[in-house]
């Protein structure tokens, strides 16, 4: 394993994943890029053998563009010593690759934390039940009130494009029933905050929860009975903050995809969703490869690619690498523009 050197160097700790998937592809594919700072100093965390052995079989594919493992400063974890290694093996190696990662991140001051993907399936047959990677950073730094935010910044126009979800991981069904007045201050906390590292005065939409925002309770009763007031009584609280909402959800992101592709187009600074497929479908289909997904409400900054683990096509050598790059470079930006910097 490796050994470090506290110093104040922005650093990006980078776990794999479940390696079983596509993440160790995209990472020695990313790592490569043009796009990547090359004064930063980055540590991966997972197996260098089964790294060396991705490159291995990446070459033989053809592929060039790929980061050599010889190269890369990686904190060498072997989880398991099988070479046969089941599901539930690589669901307990990407756990304790993720909980390496973040006991590393919390030494220094200067850092980020970048995520691979992993498989939920897989860990919960390793025994860690944890709903996702974002469960996990909350209960290891002792924060509860956490937010999982997509962000993308516009290759055309520059702009940054947020969406943070009010809940996330939790079936349709038992979204209304966790729906409160509570919840959605809380989240709107964390979305203030997190624009006001970057920018002054900012513009957060609200999408109702309900089909035209409840058309007045005709098609739904949570925004005339509650949702409206609570917007209202947040909005009061700050005032420097312009808050719109409810708005109807099946055109709330219509100027988001507007600003994405216009420089001239009036811009906002986040939209607030009620669950986790209304934020992330306009996400991705407007950002598409471009989309990160960060945890606001750390003491540091964590991103991750917007995509799954893609056991589909592990090992043909055809994930792309795009978010993954874009999860390295927000990680920086967003830490370099961040209150956050230099307090953990």
């Amino acid at each position: 394993m490796n050994s470090y050197n506290k110093n104040n160097t922005f650093k990006i700790v980078l776990s794999v994943g479940d390696e079983s998937g596509i993440g160790p592809e995209i990472i020695l594919k990313a790592l490569n890029s043009k796009e990547i700072p090359k004064n930063i100093d980055l540590t991966i965390v997972g197996s260098k053998k089964h790294l060396l052995n991705t490159y291995k079989h990446l070459k033989s594919l053809g592929l060039k563009n790929i980061a050599n493992p010889r190269n890369l400063k990686i904190h060498d974890l072997e989880i398991s010593s099988s070479e046969k290694k089941s599901k539930s093996s690589y669901g307990d190696s990407s756990f304790y690759y993720l909980t390496k990662a973040i006991e590393i991140v919390k030494q220094y001051p200067n850092s980020a934390l970048v995520t691979g993907p992993i498989c939920k399936k897989s860990w919960s047959l390793a025994g860690h039940y944890f709903s996702g990677q974002t469960e996990v950073l909350a209960k290891s730094c002792g924060v509860k009130n956490v937010g999982m935010l997509f962000t993308a910044k516009s290759p055309i126009t520059g702009w940054r494009f947020n969406t943070l979800l009010a809940t996330t991981h939790i079936a349709l069904c038992d979204v209304p029933k966790k729906l409160t007045t509570k919840l959605i201050h809380s989240k709107l906390n964390l979305f203030r905050d997190f624009c006001n590292t970057y920018i002054t005065k900012p513009t957060l939409k609200v999408a109702g929860l309900n089909p035209h925002a409840g058309e007045e309770g005709i098609l739904g009763n949570e925004e005339k009975d509650w949702l409206n007031k609570a917007l209202i009584s947040w909005s009061e609280k700050n005032r420097d903050i312009t808050l719109l909402g409810p708005l109807s959800p099946d055109s709330c992101w219509n100027s988001s995809a507007k600003a994405w592709r216009e420089k001239d187009a009036e811009k906002h600074d986040g939209i607030l969703a009620m669950y986790h497929d209304q934020g992330l479908i306009p996400m991705k289909i407007i950002a598409h490869n471009y989309s990160v997904n960060t945890t606001i409400g750390l003491p540091f900054i964590r991103t991750s690619p917007d995509h799954g683990t893609g056991f589909d096509i592990a090992g043909k050598g055809i994930a792309q690498c795009q978010s993954m790059i874009e999860a390295i470079k927000a990680a920086i930006e967003i830490t370099n523009n961040s209150r956050l910097l230099n307090t953990h």
